[in-house]
């Protein structure tokens, strides 16, 4: 894989046991891969990433993955309120709007398959900026293919079979906070923020389906 290195100064050291052990997906929202560079290494903007994928499927590294860059900000995931220090960032260039294309994705599984294996991550553990900020956040955005990456080995995606689940709230929430999900942030924002991941076409209140998701990605991710 060919990774240009275009160093941001947006970075401090990791912070407690300084070991990544979750990915954290991004969208650019900018119109150029050069403008979204710019952007990561202004030290103004006090913002960066470990990685940025342009839409040709070049990778540039910005910050080492050893230490802590400032891509995730406010969020929280699975009991962890410091995702920069335990995850690392890899930028997307795209609006938000538009499918990722097929060359982009194909950098995107090479290089987290080169980052899993060099750190040990759980092939699991590759999440959306929407799932660790939610409310906040919701990058990579309804057009990023989740259930394709799946089917390369990374991240999760629900069984298809259909299961016996009830229609429950508290159980929605209780399985939720199981797979990461902050749950004080209220019933409606988690649900949007599953669903944004994992059925972005779907809305309304809860449905037995999103029951069902929740129910099958807990037991997948606790084996």
């Amino acid at each position: 894989m060919n990774v240009i290195r275009h160093a941001s100064p947006n970075f401090t050291e990791r912070r407690g046991a300084g070991v990544p052990h979750m990915i954290v997906l991004h969208y650019t929202a900018m119109d150029s891969a050069a403008a979204a560079l710019h952007r990561l290494c202004a030290p103004e903007f006090e913002v960066s990433a470990h990685y940025l994928i342009d839409q040709s499927g070049q990778v540039f590294e910005l910050v080492h993955p050893n230490m802590r860059a400032w891509h995730a900000g406010k969020s929280f995931w699975a009991g962890e309120c410091d995702i920069n220090s335990v995850s690392i960032g890899i930028e997307l260039c795209n609006l938000g709007n538009h499918p990722y294309p097929a060359a982009q994705m194909a950098a995107l599984q090479q290089l987290l398959g080169n980052l899993c294996a060099r750190y040990d991550i759980d092939r699991h553990q590759i999440w959306g900026h929407s799932d660790v900020s939610i409310g906040r956040k919701t990058d990579p955005g309804p057009r990023f293919d989740w259930r394709g990456l799946s089917r390369a080995g990374f991240g999760l995606w629900p069984c298809d079979a259909a299961i016996d689940v009830a229609l429950d709230c508290a159980h929605f929430m209780d399985h939720a906070a199981m797979i990461g999900y902050d749950r004080s942030a209220g019933l409606d924002a988690v649900l949007a923020a599953v669903r944004l991941h994992y059925a972005p076409m779907r809305h309304g209140p809860l449905e037995t389906a999103d029951c069902r998701l929740v129910n099958d990605l807990a037991r997948k991710i606790n084996g």
